[in-house]
Formats: C-alpha cells, structure tokens, sequence
C-alpha cells in the first residue's frame, strides 16, 4: 500500500510542477533563426504562416540573434537587449496584416498560463525612437505627441473569451515627457488574469497608423512562457490518491 500511496503522491507532486518554454530544447546555431513552420517548446504550441514563394511569414519564429544595435528590417528577428532572458534562443511574433493568421500560443493540457517575458525587437525600437521611411518617431518633433504601441493578449477556450490583458511596448502618454517610455529590456507580462484559457491570441496595435494599417512595425520578442496546474487538474490527481489510500484501507 505504502509503494501505491507514495507513487501517487510523486505524481501530485510532480504536476505541481510549472512548465517553462525557455526555447532552448529547439536546435539553432548561434545567430540564426528559423520562421518556415509552427513549432513546439516545453509543452506550448507556437504557430506560424510561412509562404516560400516570397519568403514572407508571420505569426511565431524562434531566434538566436544576439544583435540590440542593427536598425532595421533586415534585423527583424532580433531582440532589443541583445540577448534571450534566458539561455540562448527566444521567441519572435510577428503580425502581417496581409497574413489572415495571429500570432497564438497553445497552453499545455491540464495547465494555465501565468506569464511570459517580453520586449521589443531591435527593428521595431529604433523604428519608434528615431522614425524610418514608414513610420514616425515616437513623440514627434517636439517630444510632446501622445504616441504609444501595446500588445493584447486574449484568452480563448474555443471561442470564447476567458479574458484580455494589455502591454505597453512604449508609451508617450503621459504629461510629463520624462515618463515616456520604449521598452529596451526584457520585462514581465502577467498573463494570470486569462484564467484557464487553453489558448492565447496577440494583437499589436499603435498611434501610428496610415492608409495600408498600423505603420510600427508589428513585432515583439518573448521568452520564458510559464504556466501552472489548473485547480481541476490537481483536485482530480488529489481525489484518485484518496481513493487509493481508501480502497488500500478496506483490503487491509
């Protein structure tokens, strides 16, 4: 009995346990990327539309770019600090207007999203803070411009809503131009409030639009997704080893 009531313990124990999708257990040589197909990372499912017609995709890629000075298009696929939060790759999300597909995250079954790290990509940074052929600089020419560009995160169990979380990845709001903002670090993004969303949407939007859409470029970096057991999936491990102890009792 003891043998049966200490191996259910273990597996409580062990689904107790946080999955992390650090992006590392997905090969890369250093510097490099790869944006051709959907991919999994510690239990998380991550999508992707690749077109090699053109070469253009959207949604999710995975990156080892260590590169936080390259301004650019051409250095797309790079994170603003330089490097992943953790370890050597991240993640990379990127939303294509003309691409009918949104960058989305598949929770691990049985678990619930908690949060992930997130920055800007170096392309989109210096886009923002000195402006470019497409877009404006952020603030305008005088600093005092109300400009800001967020990401939504939208939690779904099918298709319904389970909830909705906002990022600011740089804000000029505020009065005092001081307190202006674009995000160069990597930085937390609670995702707790989604609750127990099996999937999770996210759509970038910006003060900066023109006649074609949002003129930022529509891009961000993540790393470190997490998530933890949700209550049901724990209670019913808990109640199965109750049981064994009790059917365990009665032979006795």
């Amino acid at each position: 009995m003891k043998t049966h009531i200490t191996l259910a313990a273990l597996a409580l124990s062990g689904a107790s346990f946080a999955n992390l999708a650090t992006f590392d257990d997905l090969s890369l040589a250093p510097g490099s990327y790869e944006n051709t197909a959907s991919f999994a990372s510690d239990g998380f499912g991550f999508n992707n539309s690749y077109d090699p017609t053109f070469g253009s995709w959207a949604a999710f890629a995975y990156s080892s770019v260590q590169d936080g000075t390259t301004a650019g298009f051409g250095n797309q696929y790079a994170a603003k600090p330089g490097a992943a939060h953790s370890g050597a790759n991240y993640g990379v999300a990127f939303q294509d207007s003309f691409t009918p597909v949104t960058p989305t995250i598949t929770v691990p079954t049985g678990q619930s999203l908690t949060g992930l790290w997130i920055t800007n990509t170096t392309y989109a940074y210096y886009s923002m803070h000195d402006g470019d052929a497409f877009a404006k600089k952020f603030g305008g020419a005088t600093g005092n411009d109300p400009d800001w560009f967020k990401v939504t995160a939208t939690g779904l169990v099918g298709l319904t809503i389970t909830g909705t979380a906002d990022f600011f990845l740089a804000d000029f709001r505020d009065a005092d131009n001081s307190n202006d903002y674009i995000v160069s670090d990597w930085r937390y993004f609670d995702l707790t409030g989604l609750g127990a969303a099996t999937s999770v949407q996210f759509t970038l939007s910006s003060s900066d639009n023109g006649a074609f859409g949002m003129n930022t470029p529509a891009y961000f970096a993540i790393d470190d997704v997490s998530s933890v057991p949700e209550p049901a999936s724990l209670a019913i491990i808990g109640f199965g080893l109750v049981g064994l102890a009790r059917r365990r009792s009665r032979r006795a």
